[in-house]
């Protein structure tokens, strides 16, 4: 109502029970797990390498791409994981916000389970969403691990 108040739509827009009202929800709901590590790798950034780089000559977007990203990795990676991980088995925001129209993987299980009755089906799209999740903890913890010993060499 209020961009039709200021004259920059002539019909409302429907956005409810559509593709973009998921996105939107999940968004919604999975950026704070995203925003906290990354703004705890980049809390612990030291100022002084920022500063020696820019003495150095590199530009705003070097700096950004040699130092900042590659310090700043363990919390992009802790915030794809843990979005990653709750976004696998969300059902409830597509079937608020898509209708039921929008299949995620959680929402395939929810049916098996619920409507269809297929238990093993669902069962076995359960167990492959568990060992895909395992596997990416695994993968985290393994790339961690070598990171630290990296860093205890140096």
């Amino acid at each position: 109502e209020f961009l039709l108040w200021l004259g920059v739509i002539d019909t409302p827009i429907r956005i409810m029970f559509t593709p973009s009202a998921v996105i939107i929800g999940l968004v919604y709901i999975l950026l704070p797990f995203m925003v906290m590590p990354l703004y705890s790798s980049i809390e612990k950034l030291d100022k002084p390498l920022l500063e020696a780089a820019r003495d150095l000559g590199a530009s705003k977007l070097q700096t950004f791409i040699r130092i900042i990203i590659p310090l700043t990795m363990p919390g992009i990676i802790a915030g794809c994981l843990l979005v990653m991980l709750p976004a696998m088995g969300l059902f409830y925001v597509s079937d608020l916000m898509g209708g039921a129209k929008n299949l995620l993987i959680g929402n395939v299980i929810k049916v098996q389970f619920l409507n269809i009755r297929d238990w093993p089906f669902g069962a076995a799209t359960s167990i492959t969403l568990t060992i895909v999740m395992g596997l990416m903890l695994l993968v985290y913890w393994r790339a961690s691990r070598l990171l630290n010993k990296k860093v205890e060499l140096e």
